[in-house]
């Protein structure tokens, strides 16, 4: 039995009777200005934003009944933690395991919610989310090892925010006249999508803080004046408790806390989130990479600025240990080993690889392929080259091997699954030449989202326990739209014979015209291993080219253009990572 499912049957034993929840979305465009700097359309839910926050309690079941009423781009959510046991069709990233939502088109959502914790939830279309559709999922636990050690719950949500909205970002960031693929910069981090918060606290208390990363692309430290936080959770996963002065919660990671505030009503005290400055290739003349809230002790007390600090020192992850004590799993037999490099091609935009591929959208849904090609579901061929299948034999353990072989960090997330990080190396090791399982913990650290170093490795292990299809990609959205993204199709003889994808799933692909059957180009029988029309990237630069003289060429593309009047900047072509 695997951990995954030892955490679930143990959890769900001691749950509460359950309940179904029911939501009722509709996605609509509206207003918001969150920096207070300037005011633009975003992505919001029943004419609210923030979106609302969803929450069930251990074993519920969870139906969202899911309207796009945005009449100029097409939606879907994903519930981003959650392994979906059985229910892989909910998973939600467009044209993997189900199609997108077309403007005017609903879906219901509709799955039992089977593990704790705090999670959260966001469209899987085309970069979409960081317009808006974003929100916190927490998953009450009413047995919980931590129930009776603190008195009330607080949400707290980073994300960065950007003036722009993401469609004209895409295009300008995925172009030949971006050769060096500068990822664009936040003008803004936010705290539950705002800037200078107050949390009203009560002296002598303990707060559970619940922080969930929800941002495109930053990074952020965080810490609490004068307060220790003592970490009891990470993406989901209870953890023994250990003490931090400040955090590190990269794109998508989540942490929850104890703070036990003071006697002394006599004063507020600052927080701080800070974005990782790092992951900018260049940092914008005047950006505050800072946001600042309160613990409010005394709504009349002055709200102090945040001290400075002399460096960044945050709790090293790798050190927290599962509250299970969920052993090591046993060697793999399955090593997927991933390459990371970035580097253009013949269009002369910046992509993102994963052993020489970037992933580019099939035309069938790759979960209906798995389901329709028969014994051919176990030939990775059938997926097409640039969704970078790999076939994951039911039960088995996999290691999945990074080597990041790019200068930047990247934060690589899993789908329908948490893994043992078993090891993770320092910044420019180099690449994963074996390690003896006597160097990995006993008791290795678990979550789904991990930060793998510059120039450096890491090494995940997981039991592939969970029939179905699922991504693995980097989570900053900058990078997914470039392409690094692989997709593990998992079990797939076992889904086959478990899956029947509901009706209202099917009409999405009736209405956008997208085939249900067959490979990836929807052929099928003895054309199965027929792959011609598949959707591929752009071809290779010419050998020798570079950087620079994409630059050149683009200076005098730009001129010609200018001068003939034919071309639109940016184009209207797919870009080939969306999903």
């Amino acid at each position: 039995m695997s951990f995954a499912h030892l955490l679930s049957i143990l959890l769900l034993a001691s749950s509460t009777l359950a309940k179904t929840v029911t939501y009722d979305f509709s996605v609509t465009w509206t207003k918001g200005n969150p920096d207070g700097q300037y005011e633009r359309k975003v992505i919001g839910i029943n004419g609210q934003w923030p979106i609302p926050q969803i929450d069930v309690d251990l074993g519920d079941r969870l139906v969202i009944n899911f309207h796009n009423g945005l009449p100029d781009q097409d939606s879907s959510l994903h519930f981003h933690g959650l392994f979906q046991n059985g229910t892989t069709f909910m998973d939600g990233p467009a044209m993997v395991s189900q199609c997108p939502v077309p403007p005017g088109m609903n879906i219901t959502y509709d799955f039992i919610v089977d593990q704790p914790g705090t999670y959260w939830y966001h469209s899987h279309v085309k970069g979409q989310y960081p317009d808006g559709i974003r929100g916190a999922f927490i998953v009450h636990d009413p047995q919980g090892p931590y129930k009776n050690s603190y008195d009330a719950e607080i949400i707290l949500t980073l994300s960065d925010w950007y003036h722009e909205q993401m469609p004209v970002l895409a295009k300008r960031f995925i172009s030949y006249l971006n050769p060096t693929g500068a990822e664009p910069v936040p003008q803004s981090a936010l705290m539950n999508d705002s800037q200078n918060i107050t949390l009203a606290v009560k002296p002598g208390k303990t707060y559970m803080v619940r922080m969930v990363n929800m941002a495109a692309f930053a990074a952020q430290y965080v810490w609490f004046e004068e307060h220790t936080m003592k970490v009891i959770e990470i993406d989901g996963i209870y953890t023994e408790p250990m003490d931090a002065d400040m955090l590190y919660l990269t794109a998508a990671q989540r942490v929850s806390v104890l703070i036990t505030t003071k006697n002394d009503t006599s004063k507020n005290y600052a927080f701080m989130g800070s974005m990782d400055q790092d992951l900018f290739d260049k940092v914008p003349d005047g950006l505050n990479p800072n946001v600042t809230g309160w613990l409010s002790y005394n709504s009349n007390a002055p709200l102090p600025a945040a001290l400075p600090v002399p460096e960044f020192k945050p709790l090293d992850d790798m050190l927290l240990i599962p509250y299970s004590r969920i052993p090591l799993l046993p060697p793999a037999d399955l090593t997927v080993t991933l390459n990371v490099t970035m580097s253009n091609l013949g269009d002369g935009a910046n992509y993102a690889f994963f052993n020489g591929l970037t992933y580019v959208r099939p035309q069938v849904p790759t979960l209906f392929t798995a389901l329709s090609v028969g014994d051919a579901a176990t030939n990775p061929l059938v997926y097409g080259r640039d969704t970078v299948p790999h076939i994951l034999p039911h039960m088995q353990i996999i290691d999945i091997v990074v080597n990041n072989q790019d200068p930047g960090k990247h934060p690589f997330h899993l789908h329908g699954h948490v893994f043992q990080t078993i090891f993770r190396s320092s910044d420019d090791a180099g690449n994963f030449e074996g390690h003896l399982e006597s160097e990995y913990p006993k008791v290795p650290m678990i979550r789904d989202t991990i930060l793998a170093p510059p120039g450096g490795h890491v090494v995940l292990r997981f039991r592939a326990d969970n029939p179905g299809v699922w991504l693995f990609h980097c989570h900053l959205e900058w990078h997914l739209l470039s392409g690094l993204v692989t997709t593990f199709i998992e079990a797939p003889m076992e889904l086959q014979r478990n899956t029947t994808i509901p009706e209202n799933h099917r009409a999405l692909c009736v209405k956008r015209g997208i085939l249900m059957e067959g490979n990836a180009v929807g052929r099928k029988g003895k054309d199965v291993l027929d792959l011609r029309g598949e959707n591929r990237s752009p071809d290779p630069l010419p050998e020798g080219f570079t950087a620079r003289g994409i630059v050149a060429l683009a200076g005098s593309t730009v001129t010609a253009i200018l001068g003939m009047g034919a071309v639109v900047w940016y184009g209207g072509a797919q870009v080939p990572g969306e999903i």
